[in-house]
C-alpha cells in the first residue's frame, strides 16, 4: 500500500525552463516528478532524490550541493477515487512536499516507460498552465515568484 505522504519536484534549468513529463496511465496529464515515501519516516529530500532518479534518470547527488531545494511548502489534498486503491482502505488524502532542483542546462532525461511517455522542457509560465494538477501549477509560481 502506498503511504499517504508524497514529494513533488519542479526540475528547471537556469533559463528558468521547466521539466514536465507525461503520465503513462492517464494520456495528456503532464506533471513534475511526484512520488509518494516508501516508509513512514523515510527523509523528504531522500524520497525526492529517489523520485528524480527513477522518473528522469537524473542522478541528485552528482549535481553541485544545494541543487535540490526544499520549498519549505506542503499541501494536502484529496486522492483521486479512480487512485485510491493504491491505499489502505479508508484513506482519501494526501500530504504533499514541494521541492525544487536545478539541473544543468544539458541535462539528458531517462524516463521510466512504467510511469511516464513523453517530456517538454518549458517555459515556466507555460509549464505551470500545461500541469493537470492546479497545485503542480502553483508549485512552479511559487518557486519562480521568489524572484
Amino acid at each position: 500500500m502506498k503511504i499517504p505522504i508524497s514529494v513533488l519536484v519542479v526540475i528547471y534549468k537556469s533559463d528558468r525552463d521547466v521539466l514536465l513529463i507525461e503520465r503513462a496511465d492517464r494520456a495528456g496529464f503532464w506533471q513534475s516528478v511526484t512520488g509518494s515515501l516508501d516508509m513512514p519516516n523515510e527523509d523528504l529530500a531522500l524520497a525526492a532524490t529517489r523520485e528524480v532518479f527513477e522518473e528522469t534518470g537524473i542522478a541528485v547527488n552528482q549535481l553541485p550541493t544545494g541543487a535540490l531545494q526544499n520549498m519549505h511548502h506542503q499541501i494536502e489534498y484529496e486522492i483521486y477515487p479512480e487512485w485510491r486503491f493504491r491505499y489502505a482502505p479508508g484513506v482519501t488524502r494526501n500530504t504533499e512536499h514541494w521541492f525544487a532542483l536545478k539541473a544543468p542546462d544539458n541535462t539528458s532525461i531517462t524516463l521510466a516507460p512504467r510511469e511516464h511517455v513523453a517530456y517538454e522542457w518549458l517555459s515556466y509560465e507555460d509549464a505551470a498552465k500545461k500541469c493537470f494538477s492546479r497545485s503542480n501549477g502553483e508549485a512552479i509560481l511559487k518557486l519562480f515568484s521568489a524572484d
